[in-house]
């Protein structure tokens, strides 16, 4: 009996999608895997049917990629293409492609129509209209206008479901007709006012139209300073209002006022991570559209060229090297302990460089405070110096033994960790500037000032202390 009930626990359990720890679990995949090879569908469907489409995209993303196309014919009707949102964009263009456009077709028409655009977006334009093609009027132009706005803008972001009203209705006539409306957004918190043109007059939030009697005018209710935000606006723009205004959605109209759409506060989340995992990529030189998922020689290819940026720069701070030749040769302490130097300025300028281009992103870095963050930058580092400098230099008294070394690979330290702190914000604040994005170009050059400020400094004082030519 008990050995059954193990059994049953056992099988019960593979066919949960997730570990604890919240990763997709192996014996669910190799259970999905097996039913994919014996193409049964109908075990197929039971198994993964009812998944959440988040659930599902790691499901995707964890089996082969051969057998991806074929879970999706597989589950036929049953398969929630908002699943293909949530994986790699190399994976879902891999399944589009191996997809008949017939199939996508059907599958997009289901979706709110932001999640349509995040798969349709990155196909090639003969593909995108191939499928429009197939879709009826009404969903095929609102899946083209948003096409047609510029890569992460507000447009491409936007679902073009909502609920517009007229002024001139009461409460009563707006809660009748979201009643007896069958085509509704499948979320919503506010209702929008809209002229016989479509231009946005205001909003009316569902907490304030339900506390209201059935006769109020809508016109008395809506907050006629709504907050909107452009179709054009840059959707990281966005995500900042969302987050300093704390809203829960925003109308977005187009260049003559007329409301197009509405964003929520589940794609500002996704365009904060996609925002975040860019700067990340973005400061070890990795190429921001990255994934997973690439194959090796797209990954290579992406990172080569970076790279090559950090050779020459390489090449560039050991030079620094080369113009203390004899020095070097008449005390290989130098040579042992010139890398501490320059290693720890390098540590202390990716901390500095971390925190200024992050705060450059998030806006929090300006003008108005800029001066005040370098001054407090440059007090950390001459802090951080100095207490590095009594640690290196005892350290280095007591492993070679000669008299002044330790004095000298202190006040090296002392300037190569204010100099990181220099670097680390002023590069980044100047890269900005200039219009380039900090995140990208700011690394190496950070490095190099590190490694040069570090190899000059400690053997230029190693040369006035110790007299040597």
């Amino acid at each position: 009996m008990l050995d059954q009930e193990h059994v049953n626990s056992t099988e019960a359990a593979a066919q949960l999608p997730r570990n604890k720890d919240g990763s997709i679990r192996k014996t669910f995949v190799k259970s999905v895997a097996r039913r994919i090879e014996a193409s049964d569908d109908a075990g197929l469907k039971t198994l993964v049917g009812d998944l959440h489409e988040s659930d599902m995209g790691a499901l995707i993303e964890a089996l082969p990629p051969d057998q991806r196309p074929r879970l999706v014919e597989l589950l036929g009707i049953d398969f929630d293409f908002a699943a293909l949102t949530e994986v790699d964009d190399t994976v879902r263009e891999e399944i589009l492609d191996e997809l008949p456009s017939q199939a996508v077709a059907k599958g997009v028409i289901e979706l709110e129509s932001d999640d349509a655009v995040a798969i349709l977006e990155d196909l090639p334009k003969d593909e995108q209209a191939e499928i429009l093609e197939q879709l009826p009027q009404p969903e095929r132009g609102t899946l083209a206008r948003s096409l047609d706005y510029p890569e992460d803008s507000a447009g491409r972001r936007m679902q073009s479901e909502f609920i517009a009203v007229p002024p001139h209705w009461n409460v009563g006539q707006a809660i009748d007709y979201m009643r007896e409306t069958t085509e509704l957004p499948d979320h919503f918190y506010e209702l929008y006012v809209v002229d016989e043109a479509g231009h946005f007059q205001g909003a009316v939030p569902l907490d304030r139209l339900l506390r209201r009697k059935r006769p109020v005018p809508i016109f008395d209710l809506m907050e006629k300073e709504r907050p909107r935000v452009s179709a054009a606006q840059d959707q990281e723009e966005v995500a900042r209002l969302f987050q300093r205004y704390n809203w829960v959605t925003a109308p977005v109209v187009d260049a003559n006022d007329r409301l197009v759409g509405v964003i929520t506060f589940d794609d500002v989340a996704d365009v904060l991570e996609e925002e975040a995992e860019e700067d990340i990529h973005a400061l070890g030189g990795i190429p921001r559209h990255e994934e997973l998922s690439d194959s090796v020689w797209t990954i290579a290819r992406g990172r080569f060229s970076w790279l090559l940026v950090n050779l020459a720069t390489a090449f560039l701070a050991s030079s620094v090297l080369g113009l203390f030749e004899g020095q070097l040769q008449k005390m290989v302490a130098l040579a042992v302990l010139a890398p501490i130097v320059a290693s720890q300025g390098g540590n202390a300028t990716t901390q500095t460089m971390t925190v200024a281009v992050r705060a450059l992103a998030t806006r929090d870095l300006s003008d108005a405070n800029a001066w005040r963050v370098i001054s407090r930058e440059v007090m950390v580092g001459l802090l951080n110096g100095i207490a590095f400098a009594v640690i290196t230099g005892a350290a280095a008294y007591v492993w070679f033994r000669v008299p002044g070394l330790g004095v000298v690979i202190g006040l090296a330290m002392i300037c190569n960790l204010v100099a990181a702190a220099l670097g680390g914000i002023l590069i980044p604040l100047a890269l900005h500037r200039l219009k380039f994005d900090p995140a990208v170009a700011s690394s190496p050059f950070v490095t190099t000032v590190t490694d040069v400020v570090g190899f000059f400094s400690f053997l230029s004082i190693a040369s006035l202390w110790f007299g040597l030519r």
